[in-house]
């Protein structure tokens, strides 16, 4: 009964010991003879990943010149109301009415906004104003925004 209760012992011994032993470092060819501080992570990572950064920066550069560009300008408020079914019912109306404009429905709590039009100068606006008045019985507003210009297209007032 004493051997065993010393065998179990060392046994626990030898257990713990390996399992501090755990901070070991892999010794390569490019570290023999080099100092190596245990505190210091090494990354091994593919050199296919920075291929992978330089394409997706490549495909975001095309895709935002190509893209959508901001600008300051000028947008038509056409409704801001509590009612989601009435915005709607007024973006619905400005895109019958007005294909050639880019209606725009925002939510901002408690009130949907719904704006219209990208124009880079302010009697543009004014023009579209006069036709969308008769739509809407409350009014339209011209307002300052960040409009979206499409490249190549700085001049003119609308996509």
């Amino acid at each position: 009964m004493q051997h065993m209760k010393l065998l179990f012992v060392i046994l626990c011994l030898f257990a713990s010991a390996t399992l501090f032993g755990q901070n070991s470092q892999k010794i390569t060819a490019d570290t023999i003879g080099k100092s190596i501080d245990s505190s210091s992570v090494v990354v091994h990572k593919d050199a296919r990943l920075d291929l992978l950064v330089k394409m997706q920066a490549a495909i975001n550069e095309a895709t935002t010149r190509e893209g959508r560009r901001t600008d300051k300008g000028f947008r038509l408020l056409i409704i801001s109301t509590n009612s989601r079914e009435e915005a709607i019912a007024a973006k619905t109306k400005v895109y019958s009415n007005f294909p050639e404009l880019k209606a725009y429905l925002w939510h901002q709590s408690p009130y949907y906004k719904v704006k219209a039009g990208n124009f880079k100068d302010r009697k543009d606006a004014e023009s579209y104003q006069r036709k969308l008045n008769p739509y809407f019985s409350k009014g339209v507003f011209i307002m300052k925004d960040v409009i979206e210009v499409k490249p190549g297209k700085e001049n003119e007032t609308e996509d």
